[in-house]
């Protein structure tokens, strides 16, 4: 399928390009990404076939690429569309895994045979009816069994004892005979159920064969499937994906997203990749927080490895939350420090622990800053984004204090939050919504009422500023992301926190701040202003 380049609205023709390419996993859209996604919005919005699918939400993309002199985008959708790999507005798949022919829908098409042949055996398997029998039968000389025991007691309650001997003997007699005689009974309805049953264990047989064919052949699809998606770079590579996930395997749908879909049609049709965004349109999903026109990041588990590598070759920009990350060590003030305990100030945007990045972290900046401290350090985190007060032990003996009264929920907090629109001042509430982690895109988290854990956050509004809610929260569990997700999310107060490139849009930095911490008849407060 020919690749289709659109032109970008007139008024954005003399629009400059960014210097880099964009960084896909933290971003604020280009102006020439949000002219190409308005154009991508108007003409879905011209098919009607497809709102209904599109209310339900979907991710689109758009990717603004340079032929030459000339300038145009890109457009994408992840998955398929109205029941299709392929549309001639948007840009093929990687690989297409519906095209006729293709030997991923042959399989398919057996392993849903293979599943049709189980489940036509599964409805035949019938048991013997001499089983219904069997049990009966001896079910009723169980019965038998049972009075006998009975009556044999009373007699040998009124024997003599001078007589008791050969009387015991014939009742022991008695007794063992009626348990063999169960035994041989027993045996014998067996041996006449396993006869009459040979024709349900062929089935049985056939069904597990089936089964361990239809195990096998799946493992064998998969594996070959995921060696026909093969991505470029710029600098003209392959890879394909074992390689890029190895030594892990790859998750379900990668390479099936936007971001490796624009950029490998930008590849094949030699065109220079500019900028690139990816937005959400319709409805979000009940577990995820996504919001109708926000634009996104793309996700880690399934683009990551990919886009590591299909980047390669651009000038990309570098990760902003990585920026002047010397800068922030300036910003993280300690205010105060008992020897035991201290209570610092973090600034938006550093690690409370050291990570794979090594990057400036309040753990580390401790230890640096008060040499005497030993032990473990850091009693609970605050997110990377998020700024405000957290407590630090500076003794092994006070670090396992603060982790009691954690546990018993004896420390309090309270954040200060600024959210994209406003709400009714004075009103409160509570927001409970379990959530666990995101295997598939963390580290976001997601609402889930059969497996995740019990999350609760009380707010309150405290005022509006500048078309921006101010709350009040506090969370009375410390789920991670608790208060970003109960913000966002349809089922909580569906109104992101202003800043959130998670769960709302992206912007200077996430505008919500640990203000106060309570415990032990203490309170420090941080007056940091969010507004």
């Amino acid at each position: 399928m020919a690749v289709t380049l659109h032109s970008l609205p007139a008024c954005f023709k003399e629009v400059n390009a960014p210097e880099q390419f964009t960084f896909p996993f933290c971003y604020e859209p280009h102006p020439l990404c949000v002219a190409a996604a308005n154009e991508v919005q108007a003409y879905v919005n011209q098919h009607e076939e497809w709102h209904e699918e599109l209310e339900k939400g979907k991710m689109l993309g758009v990717l603004v690429v340079a032929k030459g002199s000339e300038r145009g985008f890109l457009a994408a959708f992840s998955g398929t569309l109205d029941g299709k790999t392929q549309h001639p507005y948007f840009v093929p798949p990687v690989f297409d895994l519906m095209a006729p022919g293709c030997h991923f829908q042959e399989e398919e098409a057996a392993i849903s045979d293979i599943n049709r042949r189980i489940a036509l055996l599964e409805s035949a398997l019938r048991p013997s009816p001499l089983r219904a029998k069997m049990d009966e039968e001896l079910a009723a000389y169980k019965r038998l069994m049972q009075r006998s025991k009975a009556e044999r007691d009373v007699q040998r309650k009124s024997i003599f004892p001078d007589e008791m001997g050969e009387n015991e003997r014939r009742l022991v007699r008695e007794s063992q005979f009626q348990k063999a005689e169960f035994r041989r009974l027993k045996q014998a309805w067996e041996q006449r159920v396993l006869e009459d049953e040979a024709t349900l264990r062929e089935k049985q047989d056939e069904i597990k064969r089936l089964q361990q064919e239809r195990h096998e052949r799946s493992i064998a699809l998969q594996q070959w499937l995921f060696r026909q998606f093969v991505f470029l770079n710029a600098k003209g590579e392959e890879k394909a994906l074992p390689e890029l996930f190895a030594p892990a395997v790859p998750p379900s749908g990668a390479g099936e997203c936007c971001a490796p879909r624009l950029l490998q049609a930008a590849y094949r049709e030699c065109l220079q990749p500019l900028c690139m965004a990816e937005f959400w349109v319709g409805a979000s999903p009940v577990d995820e927080v996504r919001h109708d026109g926000h634009y996104y990041p793309a996700c880690n588990s399934k683009c990551r490895p990919i886009l590591r590598h299909m980047l390669q070759g651009l000038n990309v920009e570098a990760n902003p939350l990585l920026a002047d990350q010397e800068k922030l060590l300036l910003q993280l003030h300690i205010i105060y420090n008992n020897k035991e305990l201290a209570v610092v100030s973090k600034p938006a945007g550093m690690l409370s622990v050291p990570g794979k990045d090594e990057l400036p972290n309040v753990q580390d900046a401790i230890k640096s800053s008060i040499p005497s401290a030993k032990g473990p350090l850091i009693v609970h985190r605050l997110d990377m984004d998020t700024s405000g007060l957290m407590l630090i032990a500076l003794t092994e003996e006070k670090y396992h204090e603060l982790q009691e009264l954690f546990l018993h929920r004896r420390i309090h907090k309270v954040y200060h939050a600024l959210l994209e629109r406003e709400m009714s001042v004075g009103e409160e509430g509570t927001i409970s919504l379990p959530l666990r982690p995101d295997i598939d895109d963390r580290p976001r988290q997601m609402v889930d009422k059969e497996h995740g854990k019990p999350a609760e956050t009380q707010y309150k509004v405290l005022d509006n500023k500048d078309g921006h809610a101010l709350l009040e929260l506090r969370p009375v569990t410390g789920r991670t992301h608790q208060l970003r997700v109960h913000c966002a999310h349809p089922l909580g107060l569906n109104n992101p926190i202003v800043g959130d490139r998670l769960y709302g849009r992206a912007s200077q930095r996430l505008m919500l701040h640990a203000y106060s911490i309570t415990f032990e008849d203490k309170t420090f407060e941080d007056e940091e202003d969010i507004t």
